[in-house]
């Protein structure tokens, strides 16, 4: 019998606490949905159901958030270790079932950013068939519905699906997926890890990444985007102070 993987509770949400190998080798062997949230999505647990839906019905959630990791290694005698996002997928994009053309698929933002990542995976050596890249359309706040993805996913069968559109919306399209396909793939939500590396953001260097300042390089290259959206995120320490480990209650 398999030993279950090491868990904490954060807010209601039991977050892997293990290295990305780890991590990748749960998900190529079990499938399902992993996601990785960020403190700015995270504040709002109390106020997006289908945001909160979508994290308690992942499969695996992994710590990207080093607000949130700070705040709880402050809060509990017992520390939590960080994975974050751009760490995990600098791994996955090492696994050869991953680099296999047609076993992966790729879910993009954008027709500007999918160029940048796909010249940036071409030079790493990844080819990605064409049928293996979905552009996603402007989900909204709306409950996801996609028919045109599910058949192309249903077709192809890829063993991976790589999300790479935003915070908070890249979730419920995870769940949507894992809820309705015919088969068990695994579902990562990586958001705008591929965007470090491909130059479609601000490329964060791995010390950077280690010691937490990802935020920083986005806000100073992005101030009038990210510096609200970061502030705004330190509502997630009330939240946190509040909880601890109970899922906050939803408000209307």
């Amino acid at each position: 019998m398999s030993t279950p993987p090491a868990t904490h509770r954060i807010l209601g949400i039991d977050f892997f606490d293990g290295s990305a190998k780890e991590a990748i080798d749960i998900m190529r062997a079990k499938g399902g949905l992993l996601v990785v949230p960020a403190a700015p999505a995270l504040k709002d647990l109390d106020r997006s159901p289908d945001y909160r839906d979508a994290l308690l019905n992942a499969d695996l959630a992994i710590t990207d958030s080093a607000f949130m990791v700070l705040i709880w290694n402050r809060l509990q005698p017992i520390p939590i270790k960080r994975l974050s996002g751009l760490e995990y997928l600098r791994d996955l994009l090492l696994e050869p079932d991953v680099r296999q053309p047609g076993n992966t698929l790729w879910i993009m933002a954008s027709p500007v950013s999918a160029k940048r990542n796909l010249d940036w995976l071409a030079g790493q050596g990844i080819v990605i068939p064409e049928d293996s890249i979905y552009m996603a359309p402007m989900y909204g706040n709306a409950p996801i519905d996609d028919p045109t993805l599910l058949e192309r996913l249903n077709r192809l069968r890829p063993q991976h699906v790589i999300v790479t559109i935003g915070g908070g919306t890249q979730e419920r399209l995870g769940l949507y997926l894992k809820r309705n396909l015919a088969y068990r793939p695994a579902i990562h939500c990586i958001g705008a890890a591929i965007a470090f590396l491909s130059g479609d953001q601000v490329h964060i260097p791995v010390w950077a990444d280690k010691f937490y300042l990802g935020w920083l390089f986005r806000s100073l290259a992005e101030p009038k985007r990210y510096v609200p959206r970061y502030w705004d995120a330190r509502k997630l320490l009330a939240i946190m102070l509040r909880n601890r480990s109970r899922l906050p209650e939803l408000r209307s």
